[in-house]
């Protein structure tokens, strides 16, 4: 009989290899006692309503009172959102964060009052208000809420737009429904001749596959479901487009892209540089595709071809402390006290570092203002992008140090937008420090394609998506059709300006348009793109010694929300209004690819 090796259940994880969360709370017991504090707490709402409007001090108390139960309701919701984390199935564990998801709505209801009755207050008396000394901590604060007023309707219309959530997730909805539950690809043979289910797991290994015939049988096989649905497809995107634009209109902005920019108050020119510099050096990532090509030594190149890597998989082997050393020593730029407080916390408490029945899947930093910021691995000591996913959580966790230490609550908690400048920030170090010490050609050649196809991903790919929804909200605008072939159309268009006129395109990969669940939250995508060039220009700065880079770098991390997003970068020394630094993401890139082509 075969042994299979099972996981360990939670229970038989050595406390080392766990997090500590006894910076939250010590135990259970103390959760529950902080709990229900808190949740007493939340009929001390209604004393504030009707009175924001009185004074600058009852509209500072109300705010104080609301930050300080939004702190106490953030360091709960953290230690349940953990705890559930570490085993799935644990129903104790499940329980505790449905109480706590349930106590966070009715204190959202309790406080519904306060946004309202702010934007109710006269200008001229709000103007006096922002003068006050009481209202000091809260100033930006309430000059970003006013922003909305003029995209804020009256409250019978603002319930009726609220009434309409449900309906409007149905596009979404449908679409997770078919794409994760009701396509069905069938079983195929793998490289081995086994034969095993295709499934969007199975599909990502397939491609790869160092054998062709089984990529693009995969690859063809896939998308033969996606042919088979295209019209229902065609009608959960264009709902979800519909109901972007429908939105923007009810709200008085001039379209969706405004509407999507303005919570992060970033002019369209961001997102018109990035595409326009992008679309400048595709001429880098056509060289790249035809150098795979030539390196693969394929007559012609289709897009199942552009997985498998074009050496084999480099064998490295990294205990967990030695990835914590590896990962030390790349930021090390960073300076002590950077370095010193992240190799105190994945040596120490912070990491919960292997699989365990029932854990969750893949990797996450979950920073709080009041506990540790911790992160959860699902470390293999053979995978080397388990080391670049430590390096990019770490970074993350370490913003989150940063900027809590700096910031006061109301102003810590930084955006999606500069998240992930932090994060691949030291994935840019680690890559840069690990091909430095590379020990002969061909470790550096797999460590650049590796780098090349990163940014090829993050940059180049979630553009040309940007580009895609942009285009057809566009359309949506102008009240054009929204049908199978004016998507395909649109997206055939865009597939063969980004891979270039020596690239074969698949009839199929047309219907990629329809898989792709980002375009369902319209207007994201940009923000990987713009983040990993930040990164990379940030990077260069400070490992060429540019004076003054570390400093500005460090206090980008210090900066939380307490700047728009564009001015903390404008602060480190990146101005994503102007196309610099995404040139400077892209030359890099074309270096490498150069580079790749004279060691291959």
């Amino acid at each position: 009989m075969i042994r299979v090796k099972q996981l360990p259940k939670r229970s038989q994880v050595k406390p080392a290899d766990r997090w500590d969360l006894a910076s939250l709370f010590a135990d259970d017991a103390a959760w529950e006692k902080a709990f229900r504090r808190w949740e007493r707490r939340i009929p001390e709402y209604e004393k504030f309503r009707g009175k924001l409007a009185g004074s600058a001090a009852a509209l500072a108390a109300c705010l104080k009172f609301d930050v300080d139960m939004d702190r106490a309701g953030e360091r709960l919701g953290t230690y349940a959102f953990l705890k559930t984390a570490e085993d799935t199935a644990n129903s104790t564990y499940q329980g505790v964060q449905g109480r706590y998801h349930n106590a966070a709505s009715r204190a959202g209801q309790a406080a519904s009052f306060i946004r309202p009755e702010i934007m109710a207050i006269p200008a001229v008396k709000m103007k006096r208000f922002l003068a006050a000394k009481e209202l000091a901590p809260y100033k930006l604060l309430l000059t970003r809420l006013l922003r909305y007023k003029p995209h804020t309707l009256s409250d019978s219309e603002e319930k009726l737009l609220a009434m309409q959530s449900e309906m409007a997730s149905a596009a979404g909805q449908v679409f997770r429904q078919l794409n994760n539950a009701d396509l069905k690809f069938g079983p195929i043979k793998n490289d081995k001749g086994e034969m095993v289910e295709l499934s969007h797991a199975t599909f990502s290994a397939l491609l790869h596959s160092p054998r062709r015939d089984v990529r693009e049988a995969a690859f063809h096989q896939y998308y033969q479901q996606y042919a088979g649905h295209e019209n229902t497809l065609t009608a959960s995107l264009a709902g979800s487009i519909q109901r972007d634009v429908y939105y923007a209109r009810a709200r008085g902005f001039s379209g969706s892209l405004a509407a999507a920019l303005f919570p992060d108050n970033v002019p369209r020119a961001v997102y018109d540089n990035l595409i326009a510099a992008v679309r400048r050096h595709l001429p880098a990532l056509h060289h790249y595709y035809d150098l795979r090509r030539r390196k693969m030594k394929l007559k012609t190149i289709h897009h199942f071809d552009t997985y498998v890597p074009i050496l084999s998989e480099l064998e490295t082997r990294h205990t967990w402390n030695e990835a914590v050393k590896v990962v030390i020593r790349a930021i090390a730029p960073l300076g002590d006290e950077y370095c010193g407080v992240l190799e105190r916390g994945l040596m120490g408490r912070w990491c919960d570092r292997y699989e365990n029945q029932g854990k969750q899947s893949g990797a996450f930093s979950s920073g709080s203002y009041d506990g540790d910021p911790y992160i959860l691995m699902n470390f293999q000591p053979d995978v080397l992008d388990h080391v670049f996913t430590l390096a990019h959580e770490a970074g993350h966790s370490m913003h989150s140090h940063f900027s809590a230490k700096a910031q006061p609550f109301q102003y810590y908690n930084y955006t999606i937008f500069v998240a992930e400048v932090a994060s691949t920030f030291n994935e840019q170090l680690l890559s840069k420090h690990l091909m430095a010490a590379a020990r002969d050609d061909r470790e550096r050649a797999f460590l650049i394609n590796r780098e090349i196809d990163a940014i090829r991903g993050t940059i180049l790919r979630q553009t040309m998506f940007a580009e895609f929804e942009k285009i057809t909200h566009e359309m949506a605008e102008r009240n054009e059709p929204l049908t199978v072939e004016a998507f395909k159309a649109v997206y055939r268009d865009l597939l063969a300006a980004y891979f270039g006129p020596d690239f074969t395109l698949d009839a199929e990969l047309a219907l990629e348009c329809f898989r792709i669940p980002h375009f369902y939250h319209a207007f994201y995508v940009y923000k990987y793109a713009t983040g990993l060039s930040a990164a990379i220009a940030l990077s260069e700065r400070v490992a060429s010694g540019t004076n003054g880079a570390v400093r500005d770098y460090l206090r980008f991390l210090q900066g939380g929300c307490s700047k728009d997003p564009l001015d903390l970068l404008r602060d480190a020394g990146v101005d994503m209004e102007r196309p610099e630094p995404v040139d400077t993401a892209l030359a890099y890139f074309s270096r490498l690819v150069e580079e790749l082509d004279e060691l291959l």
